[in-house]
């Protein structure tokens, strides 16, 4: 079946009253094809495990109405040039496609690369204060690392302050609106959007007549949890979007970090929260982000400045078999190598001195290379 057949009959399903994206697959899991579905009977759906009389009626009695609306979807869609990926299509994003309610399909405006390297999520509240946007833009400018991208919902405070400071350093960024493409939000984003598309990509789930609505933005932040392979938190307040976003990412299993404030402040109360409960891990700066998650800078390599050093022969010996072997014990180094532990340890802080070695929890090094 082609993909424009195909995305009619899935956004038509999603138009259907009581049918989520979880129940979507369900469905299609048992039927094979979003067309399927629209053209089985009653009975026939009925003898699905979990489908009762009151889904199938909806189905059955919406369908054509539920149609009606894709077809002119699809048409506004490609009026206006949009891009489209679904869920059974190969390069829906890999992470998003693990999460248990990940949307049926997307829409995206701009140069969305579906699969980057490193993906990273940074929400926060709307009423950001100068220490939080600085902090947020810091972050983003010292990450340096390759194949990234920053993913965050273009609402205004700590949103806007993620996407500005990655179009300023040319790093791409994916905006999840919580409306469809006929509506903007907000419009004081516009110029700011228009960025976005040139270095990166508007994207929602929603269909281009869906409002900015409260209830949508909840359910938009599971996309940008989703997306992402961690999400920072920089400013948020006892309730808000940014602590939906960081139980979302938990719930996922992925990495949260949250960004101390001052014991008392009403901006800083959630991220305090994150890290009182152990709900994130507590954040100062980029390279202790890289550090947890085990991210590479994107900086010019060691090598060249091991080349210029001149160790002794000992020195060269550890850092050639680390060279050699990744990672390992201080135990292993001195058996293999023949050293006395006061030796390997003396050699060993020599070279974290140096910036040629990582110390590693568990008595472990490996080169910084």
């Amino acid at each position: 079946m082609q993909k424009g057949s195909e995305l009619k009959y899935l956004i038509a399903l999603k138009a259907i009253p009581m049918v989520g994206d979880i129940l979507a697959r369900r469905l299609l899991a048992a039927f094979s094809s979003a067309e399927n579905i629209f053209r089985i009977s009653v009975s026939d759906m009925l003898k699905m495990p979990g489908v009762g009389k009151n889904i199938a009626d909806h189905i059955h009695g919406n369908k054509d109405k539920a149609l009606a609306l894709a077809e002119k979807e699809l048409e506004y869609v490609e009026k206006e040039n949009i891009k489209t990926v679904h869920f059974y299509e190969q390069n829906y994003p890999e992470r998003l496609k693990h999460c248990i309610d990940a949307p049926l399909y997307l829409f995206y405006k701009g140069d969305f690369k579906l699969n980057a390297k490193h993906v990273i999520s940074v929400v926060g509240t709307r009423s950001s204060t100068v220490y939080g946007r600085n902090m947020c833009s810091k972050l983003i400018k010292n990450l340096k690392l390759s194949d990234l991208q920053i993913v965050s919902g273009m609402a205004y405070g700590i949103d806007t302050a993620a996407h500005q400071a990655a179009v300023e350093e040319s790093i791409p960024t994916i905006a999840v609106l919580g409306h469809g493409f006929n509506h903007l939000y907000p419009p004081e984003n516009k110029a700011l959007s228009e960025k976005i598309i040139q270095n990166g990509a508007l994207l929602t789930e929603f269909l281009s007549f869906e409002k900015p609505d409260r209830e949508h933005f909840p359910i938009r932040n599971r996309i940008i949890a989703g997306l992402s392979d961690a999400t920072i938190v920089v400013e948020a307040r006892s309730k808000g979007g940014a602590l939906i976003t960081a139980e979302i990412a938990n719930s996922y299993n992925r990495d949260v970090f949250s960004v101390p404030g001052k014991v008392g402040d009403r901006n800083s109360k959630g991220c305090n929260w994150l890290i009182r409960t152990n709900r994130a891990m507590l954040l100062e700066s980029a390279e202790q982000f890289k550090y947890y998650m085990n991210w590479e800078s994107e900086e010019k390599p060691q090598k060249q400045t091991v080349m210029n050093m001149v160790l002794d022969p000992k020195t060269q010996e550890v850092f050639d078999f680390l060279k050699d072997n990744n990672e390992c014990d201080i135990d292993k180094i001195c058996r293999t190598l023949n050293l006395s532990m006061n030796n390997a340890a003396t050699i060993l802080l020599d070279l974290e001195f140096q910036g040629l070695i990582n110390s590693l929890p568990g008595k472990r090094y490996c080169l910084k290379i």
